[in-house]
């Protein structure tokens, strides 16, 4: 049995923006946060966009014709597989509250292995509609258009590599829509490849977005074995990923609040006075401080959250001591039990709001937003009956979670920026 992240390079299909255009114009965030109108305006700009390959709605069979596109660009140079195998080195610069970040890795192929060996560790739950699309997009393309997130523990040596190899100027650099600006440079030197490998050989990969893609990739692997479409080493084995270091200066997690609709007989002051049981209750007059509030709690290691159920106020709720967790949830790791998110649920969503597990997969009673400002909005229109407004979850807690063998409840996370669609993609042929 492997204990250890097996990666390796590949020899990347990419764009030949001397053909297909400038690629700004043929890149697209992550299919799963685009509308239909965001993807026909992408195909507008540039009728070559890795959208049509990635969210495929053309045609009878949209992922059929997903996989004809691509043999049709390939054939006419649309798109190249680099000549020689290589790594790929991605930098994302971004502002966020006016500070400007920037976060750096490495794409490579990774040798995928069941969540069960501890290699590969999930930390969220997924859902199974969102698998089936996606193994019907593999079936017909035998590509991974986008890579899986993970990250893993450095102990210097590979982000000091990393640096070293993208000293010069990038092969690929551009700004998109939202102001994020992207980088691509290639390692294809056999002794750094070799020295990169090496480094991964004791490593654990932690998910930190794409759970449904790895776990659709494992379901390949085995499918295409069984149906002798392909033996251990090919390239079904491997799933491209892109590799961050834990404890980048530059990651950002950002939170998932949740909205509350639907509820019979809902009654936001009884559901506070409710509250009082596990938290201090405390009303505040404005919005403007919500943020400041919470980061200043998060700072003090506090468990809190905003309660907001329209008007100008907001009411803060503060867990009076986190025991409460420990004798309500023993059988689940400390790392699991004190997270923001499963506070939220157990104590207020499942308990006073018996809104259950299955009711919280179905999204019935409970839906989740990015943005403050959407929750708010959402409350406003009446779209919502209240919302709770979160701080984001730690990386460390990520790591303590998936190192228990555990995963948190759905939408725990959001890595921001997310990583850019089309730079670079990998045929399992």
């Amino acid at each position: 049995m492997e204990t250890m992240a097996q990666i390796k390079a590949f020899r990347g299909l990419r764009f030949d923006t001397a053909k297909a255009g400038d690629i700004g114009s043929l890149t697209c965030p992550p299919y799963d946060i685009i509308s239909e109108e965001q993807r026909k305006a992408y195909l507008e700009a540039n009728p070559h966009n890795v959208i049509r390959l990635e969210l495929p709605r053309e045609g009878e069979d949209p992922y059929e014709e997903a996989g004809r596109v691509l043999g049709e660009w390939k054939k006419e140079g649309i798109l190249k597989r680099d000549e020689k195998e290589s790594l790929y080195i991605y930098e994302e610069e971004f502002t966020v509250k006016g500070v400007t970040r920037k976060v750096k890795g490495v794409i490579c192929l990774v040798k995928l292995t069941p969540f069960s060996e501890g290699v590969v560790l999930p930390h969220e739950f997924t859902l199974s509609k969102a698998k089936t699309d996606r193994y019907n997009l593999m079936k017909s393309t035998f590509c991974n258009f986008s890579q899986i997130y993970s990250l893993y523990m450095d102990d210097g040596n590979t982000r000091i590599l990393l640096d070293s190899q993208s000293a010069g100027a990038p092969a690929q650099e551009f700004t998109d829509k939202s102001g994020v600006t992207h980088r691509l440079w290639l390692v294809t030197d056999p002794a750094v490849l070799a020295v990169l490998s090496r480094q991964f050989a004791d490593r654990k990969l932690y998910i930190a977005d794409g759970h449904h893609r790895y776990e659709t990739a494992l379901k390949f692997r085995d499918d295409c074995r069984e149906k002798g479409l392909s033996k251990p080493g090919d390239g079904t084995d491997y799933v491209m990923m892109m590799l961050v270091d834990m404890a980048h200066p530059g990651l950002v997690v950002f939170p998932t609040h949740r909205l509350v609709r639907d509820l019979p007989d809902f009654d936001p002051a009884a559901a506070l006075q409710k509250c009082k049981e596990y938290f201090e209750v405390s009303p505040r007059p404005s919005l403007a401080t919500l943020d400041e509030e919470l980061t200043a709690l998060y700072d003090a290691g506090k468990k809190a959250f905003g309660f907001y159920d329209g008007g100008e106020g907001w009411t803060l709720l503060t867990l009076k001591d986190t025991l409460v967790m420990d004798k309500l949830l023993p059988d689940v790791s400390p790392a699991s039990r004190t997270l923001d998110v499963t506070v939220l649920h157990t104590l207020v969503l499942e308990r006073l709001f018996g809104i259950d597990k299955e009711n919280m997969q179905n999204q019935k009673n409970l839906t989740y937003v990015k943005l403050e400002k959407e929750a708010v909005d959402a409350v406003r229109k009446g779209e919502a009956q209240c919302a709770f407004l979160l701080n984001p979850t730690r990386v460390t807690e990520i790591r303590d979670v998936a190192a228990a063998g555990e995963k948190m409840p759905q939408k725990s996370t959001y890595f921001y920026p997310k990583l850019i669609t089309g730079l670079v993609m990998n045929e399992l042929r």
